[in-house]
């Protein structure tokens, strides 16, 4: 997080992982069309003939209240990085700095290992750069929903209640969970921020105005809470209320 007290400035960063072809490209591409075009920046992709995403993506959103001279600006920038073994130090790279990860796996029940092994390669990377997995805010967001031979709905919810964090279900294709997991994954990255710099005393916004606030700057106004709740498991369902 990059902090500007004066301009009245908070830059974000949050960065969407997991396995290649889980989806993490498509979420971004969903959330820039199901944003306000004056709230968005340009989505930058970078991709190989395989239609991978080689490097990452970079989708800009500022937020700043309408009339209000001393309102405070957010930055948040959203990036993916590439699922492939191969790029490993990429991946590193692009987790420097993160304020919050979205984990996109997929519910193919043969990407089951992959899923797996992409959060191990996740908790490894950020071990490498000195921070704990347990420290990062995070949700997890199975993808893929709309297709055949995947785990079921049951499966999902037993494997959310089992740990601590939130668990979206998505079809990023289609739009579906795509605000959810991005609502949920902001709520929990500003709450960490907010209880380790008090940013509700020196920027004069609590977690629940700041989120609604967020979500009706992108288009979607009264719906942050149900946004950001709309997940299973979990050691809370979001912050604001």
């Amino acid at each position: 997080m990059q902090l500007n007290f004066g301009a009245r400035e908070v830059a974000i960063k949050l960065v969407y992982y997991g396995p290649a072809l889980s989806g993490k490209t498509t979420n971004l591409k969903a959330l820039h069309d199901l944003t306000r075009e004056d709230s968005r920046g340009r989505l930058m992709t970078l991709e190989t003939k395989d239609d991978r995403t080689l490097f990452f993506d970079m989708l800009p959103l500022v937020f700043k209240a309408d009339n209000d001279p001393n309102g405070m600006s957010l930055r948040v920038k959203v990036f993916t990085v590439p699922g492939q073994v191969v790029h490993a130090s990429t991946r590193r790279l692009v987790l420097q700095g993160a304020d919050g990860i979205a984990f996109i796996a997929d519910s193919q029940i043969a990407e089951t290992q992959n899923n797996a092994d992409a959060f191990l390669d996740l908790r490894a990377n950020l071990k490498e750069l000195g921070r704990s997995i347990s420290e990062v805010p995070l949700v997890i967001q199975f993808n893929k929903r709309d297709l055949p031979n995947i785990r079921t709905d049951a499966e999902i919810d037993e494997l959310a209640l089992r740990g601590k964090e939130p668990v979206f279900k998505a079809a990023a294709v289609a739009g579906q969970g795509v605000l959810e997991s991005f609502f949920g994954l902001l709520d929990r990255a500003w709450a960490r921020l907010d209880a380790e710099n008090d940013l509700t005393a020196k920027l004069g916004i609590g977690p629940a105005a700041f989120l609604e606030k967020a979500a009706a700057s992108l288009g979607h106004a009264g719906r942050a809470h149900a946004l950001s709740t709309a997940c299973v498991g979990g050691d809370r369902k979001g912050v604001a209320k």
